[in-house]
């Protein structure tokens, strides 16, 4: 009975199908349209701003699960793609012109998610956390400054302390720390030095 309860999320808003659709993901992530399920959370937490802390619970169960089946996560992949389109729209009028105020937390838990060391161990993970700041870093920091302290805190002593990164982990993970520390900006030096490769 205990552990029933523990199972349940507060989805009765959608309908039956999107119910059952929810449900079964968080069960058996891999039987299911995960790129569908993302877009329905995130399109719910535009529209209800309550649900958004709800939606976190969700997302962290759905990440675990798939974790368990597989060794990388395309929920998390599917989840953090719709942030980056709302970013590039100015204004949307579900949430008084700020798109991205609903999804701040969410995207936190996924980002501090990809932070911790087993995922560091991973240079794809490394890869998607990286790009995700580039993308929409500046504007989280702006909406919760105190998170993105956090957040780097850990990027930092991954950096320094954690063992068994690879070398284009270490490299991207010094590149993100430059970059936030400029200000959200690529200096001409900073260019050189990490990309000077990639134009030879």
């Amino acid at each position: 009975m205990g552990e029933t309860g523990k199972e349940e999320y507060r989805i009765q808003s959608f309908d039956t199908d999107t119910q059952q659709l929810l449900k079964t993901a968080l069960k058996d992530p891999s039987s299911v349209d995960l790129d569908k399920v993302a877009n329905i959370i995130v399109d719910q937490s535009l529209q209800d701003c309550v649900f958004s802390k709800e939606a976190g619970r969700i997302c962290y169960t759905i990440i675990q699960a798939e974790s368990k089946q597989f060794s990388q996560s395309v929920f998390r992949r599917s989840l953090l793609n719709p942030p980056q389109a709302l970013t590039a729209a100015p204004a949307s009028p579900q949430v008084n012109n700020m798109p991205m105020m609903a999804l701040v937390n969410p995207v936190y838990d996924c980002l501090f998610r990809l932070a911790q060391p087993d995922s560091l161990c991973k240079e794809e993970e490394v890869d998607c956390l990286v790009l995700q700041l580039h993308r929409i870093g500046e504007q989280l920091e702006k909406m919760n400054s105190q998170r993105m302290d956090e957040l780097f805190s850990l990027l930092r002593d991954g950096f320094l302390l954690q063992e068994g990164l690879s070398s284009l982990s270490q490299l991207l993970l010094l590149e993100i720390i430059e970059f936030r520390a400029a200000d959200w900006k690529m200096t001409d030096a900073a260019q050189k030095y990490y990309y000077s490769e990639v134009t030879d």
